[in-house]
């Protein structure tokens, strides 16, 4: 390192021992250069990393934040734990660093924030990051999907210092009061964090629209349910009967117009789950609207509450919640475009308790689409972009056509796993088991994949070195990221799925920074 920056004026470096001289030497970088690349260096050849950054700011010259992905190294110089990030992601942010290790700021903006704060110890990039990204649109910050940084790990080393978590909650909070946003962040015990978001002091009236025909036992375990559950003050019940014949069925919908707060209307048509909401939001009072399945069971008090302060953030279109199959593995942790050719559910039959691949399954995030199982959206804003496509879209892809539709207006689509249910999937409706039913899953599939084709192929809250054959995160084998091999180590740097091929590198052949 001495002997590169003492050949080229081009290169300064300054070892750091702690965050004053970490402040220190932050002072020399972003005093000169338009570049400053962030990181504690153990060991370094980082060619490769100097030019992909350099290549990215070359084709974004407006980019003022560049980071990569990474992985671990061990005293061996074996790679593992690969961290393969999605772009921009403000919900994520707001949960844990997805920055990571390895970025590059602009000096100007830099400048302009003050640099490094001494009493940030343990966050202070994460700190610096909020400062900088409140001055920044999205597109002012890129991402680049290859592994360009190698932290290390030492045996029994800590995953977490014990002051970055506290420092962290702090530089959220301070970046909400910045920005005049009521909530509050807290860290959570798995190294996460986690924002309430405060309801306005009246708060918004939720129509909650529930499809149903028959299925007595589902309706009944999830209308009690979310009596049980539901704390939040002002909401009603809207049930709208498809053609209810069973007597015992009718007997309860009867039953249930005598309370205060629940309305039953009727809309026999032939089934069309786009058509059934439609219709019945037309009829809700609600300044939000909540969607539920009839075979969904609330489970944690707090849920709506929860969806609906987030749903009242100013940019917000959808907010999904954490949905579970009764064998307490998962069915619902977001939704991936491109799987099968489509979309599916992110994390599907993970454990509970578990983080899973990339460790995004336990935290609030932004993703393309949710399900529509459980769902809340502002009225306004689903009225804005159309509703649901009752004539394309009748049964399946309603959801992330939906969810799509917000994202083309600029809102975000939010999924929590503080609001969470059970989902006993298709078990009123059935599944897609017959000719007829098969033949019209490939007409829906066909109009979301030509209506968002481009959308599917380029999912921005999913990695690019991620696969599109499982539910689960992991690495795509082969590569879909390419290497255009014209670089320094291109043979490396192009993506992680080295790993699923059982490559493991030493410490000294790479091209990456390892920390």
């Amino acid at each position: 390192m001495r002997r590169l920056t003492t050949s080229t004026r081009r290169l300064r470096w300054q070892p750091s021992r702690g965050i004053q001289a970490a402040r220190s030497a932050g002072g020399l970088w972003y005093r000169q250069g338009v570049l400053g690349i962030l990181g504690r260096l153990a060991h370094a050849r980082f060619a490769a990393a100097l030019y992909r950054v350099s290549e990215t700011l070359e084709q974004h010259p407006d980019a003022q934040l560049v980071y990569s992905d990474e992985d671990r190294i061990d005293a061996q110089g074996r790679r593992h734990a690969p961290c393969c990030k999605c772009r921009w992601n403000p919900d994520l942010f707001l949960s844990v660093n997805m920055v990571g290790n390895l970025l590059a700021l602009r000096t100007r903006l830099a400048r302009q924030v003050g640099g490094v704060r001494a009493e940030f110890e343990g966050a202070h990039e994460y700190d610096l990051l909020w400062r900088c990204v409140e001055r920044l649109q999205p597109s002012q910050i890129a991402h680049i999907p290859r592994v360009l940084y190698h932290r290390r790990a030492a045996a029994g080393q800590r995953a977490t210092a014990p002051e970055a978590l506290p420092a962290g909650a702090r530089a959220i909070n301070e970046h909400l009061a910045r920005t005049n946003v009521a909530a509050v962040a807290e860290s959570q015990p798995n190294g996460t964090y986690r924002v309430h978001y405060r309801l306005p002091d009246s708060p918004p009236l939720v129509s909650l629209i529930i499809p149903t025909r028959n299925a007595l036992e589902l309706l009944q375990r999830c209308v009690a349910s979310v009596w049980q559950y539901t704390d939040y003050p002002r909401y009603e019940i809207l049930l709208v009967d498809n053609g209810t014949d069973d007597p015992d069925a009718l007997v309860y919908l009867d039953r249930l117009r005598n309370r205060p707060n629940v309305r039953v209307l009727r809309d026999p048509r032939p089934f069309n789950y786009s058509a059934l909401n439609n219709f019945a939001i037309a009829q809700a009072r609600g300044e939000v609207i909540g969607l539920l399945n009839n075979d969904v069971e609330v489970i944690s008090g707090g849920w709506l509450g929860t969806m609906v302060s987030i749903a009242w953030q100013p940019g917000v279109g959808a907010v999904g919640a954490r949905l579970w199959y009764p064998d307490g593995t998962l069915q619902h942790g977001g939704v991936v475009l491109g799987y099968g050719g489509g979309a599916g559910h992110a994390y599907k039959r993970l454990r509970r308790g578990e983080a899973g691949n990339q460790g995004r399954a336990e935290v609030m995030q932004g993703y393309a689409a949710v399900t529509a199982a459980c769902l809340v959206v502002r009225q306004d804003r689903f009225l804005e972009v159309g509703g649901f496509n009752e004539e394309d879209l009748p049964i399946t892809f309603n959801d992330v056509d939906l969810c799509l539709k917000l994202r083309e207006r600029g809102y975000r689509n939010v999924w929590t796993p503080f609001a969470e249910l059970y989902h006993w999937e298709s078990a009123s409706r059935g599944e897609d088991d017959t000719a007829e039913k098969r033949a019209r899953f490939a007409r829906e599939l066909a109009y979301l994949q030509t209506r968002w084709g481009a959308w599917l192929a380029d999912d921005p809250a999913y990695s690019p070195n991620l696969t599109l054959q499982r539910e689960d995160f992991s690495l795509a084998w082969p590569p879909r990221v390419q290497d255009a091999a014209d670089g320094p180590d291109a043979s490396w740097v192009c993506d992680a799925a080295w790993m699923v091929a059982g490559r493991t590198r030493g410490a000294n052949d790479d091209g990456g920074v390892v920390r």
